[in-house]
């Protein structure tokens, strides 16, 4: 099991405030069943340079690892990167990309989007330098028009959701209705802490094999291993 989104280096962003805290949500993370964890840390082009984000995740990273038990899930190193204005020309987005991919993981904007900002998605898909991968698409799915989805499916545009979104009543219709329409490829944690935003992986598989059945999942794990780099 692969979890696509978490904020689990320590001292870097909102997430984790320190090893102790990373090391609990590993543990839940191994427990619930995952393998790899993305470790995706908030990346903002307004507040810090490529190569300054670089710098302290590899500082929060050094942290992390000397503390790693041996039975811990592999961790490949991302980022979230938020969208802004001019990102289809940033010549440094792939070094953002998750380990051993050119996976890049997208924050849009929570509200409908500009045309500007639809296209300049449609050209960062097109340029063939990175993968797109949406981040927790249902803060922003009902938005958009349905054309502006579909469009990016037939880019090549994946899109992640956050376990959470298949757990509270008012939302998990509407999750599971995503997925099973294809407009769901793969899950994440989006794991920040163990109270407020905890790892939730395992209840919301388990709500997915209750209501549409297990190749749903082995679907999402199928597309999972074959993005990342072998372990």
């Amino acid at each position: 099991m692969i979890d696509f989104h978490s904020h689990i280096l320590p001292g870097i962003d909102d997430g984790s405030r320190d090893t102790a805290a990373s090391l609990l949500m590993l543990n839940t993370l191994k427990n619930q069943g995952a393998d790899t964890v993305c470790a995706t840390s908030h990346f903002y082009a307004t507040q810090r340079s490529v190569e300054h984000f670089l710098f302290y995740r590899q500082r929060a990273w050094q942290k992390l690892e000397t503390a790693l038990p041996s039975d811990a899930p592999r961790i490949l190193l991302g980022a979230e990167v938020l969208y802004f204005p001019g990102i289809s020309r940033m010549h440094e987005l792939s070094k953002l990309c998750l380990e051993g991919t050119n996976i890049l993981l997208l924050e849009m904007p929570f509200e409908p989007w500009t045309a500007h900002c639809t296209q300049e998605v449609r050209e960062l898909a097109r340029s063939g330098d990175v993968r797109i991968l949406l981040a927790h698409i249902e803060r922003y799915f009902y938005y958009q028009p349905i054309s502006v989805w579909d469009e990016f499916l037939d880019l090549g545009i994946l899109m992640q959701a956050n376990a959470e979104f298949f757990l509270p009543f008012r939302t998990r219709r509407k999750a599971l209705k995503l997925l099973e329409d294809g407009y769901i490829h793969l899950l994440g944690s989006d794991a920040h802490n163990m109270s407020s935003r905890a790892p939730r992986l395992d209840e919301a598989r388990s709500r997915i094999l209750r209501s549409l059945g297990e190749d749903y999942l082995v679907y999402i794990d199928s597309l999972g291993s074959s993005l990342l780099p072998p372990s």
